[in-house]
């Protein structure tokens, strides 16, 4: 059965949609390599089983490469494939507004921070 999308972003949004995804490639972007263990630090919110689900979607759908090391205890690394890395001005874009929207919210009176710049600005004023 063919598939049939009505605008590029549904398509977009097969592959990358929901609420984890977004967050694993950007992470793969900004990091280049990342072990499992460090995804759980990165991403505090994502259950392991979550994390290994969308980790297998990603590669099934040729964004990222799974580098399994002949070692014990096992060694996995993740990265982006070079299609996956045809994001990179995507994901950039997404962080960006993603700050944006953080600032306008703060303007609006809304209790919120955006944990990775609010820890680095602190980190700046010690």
């Amino acid at each position: 059965m063919q598939k049939v999308y009505n605008i590029g972003v549904e398509a977009t949004l097969e592959v990358i949609g929901g609420k984890w995804k977004p967050v694993i490639l950007c992470h793969l972007n900004h990091h280049g390599k990342i072990r499992t263990s460090e995804f759980r630090r990165l991403i505090p919110g994502i259950s392991q089983k979550m994390l290994t689900s969308q980790l297998r979607e990603l590669e099934q759908d040729g964004l990222i490469l799974r580098n399994v090391f002949n070692q014990v205890p096992p060694k996995v690394e993740y990265s982006l494939t070079p299609y996956g890395q045809e994001m990179e001005p995507i994901l950039n874009m997404l962080c960006t507004w993603g700050e944006k929207h953080v600032e306008v919210l703060k303007v609006k009176g809304e209790d919120v921070i955006l944990k990775q710049r609010d820890e680095m600005a602190m980190q700046q004023t010690s």
